[in-house]
């Protein structure tokens, strides 16, 4: 759920497969653009990015 491609990432890719998932959490925590959106969900299952052929299977 990291946006990795996300301009606001461009400081932090050095960390990529680095960092642990509690630092990746706190860095979206201070820096919400770091959120991969949008974020879709149906409760079963939740989609990341805009994923057209996920959308079309979920709805």
């Amino acid at each position: 759920m990291f946006a990795w491609r996300s301009p606001s990432s461009k400081p932090y890719r050095d960390l990529r497969g680095k960092a642990t998932e509690e630092e990746l959490i706190e860095m979206m925590v201070n820096e919400p653009r770091l959120i991969r959106r949008p974020i879709l969900t149906d409760d079963s299952q939740i989609i990341f990015g805009f994923k057209q052929g996920a959308y079309d299977e979920l709805i």
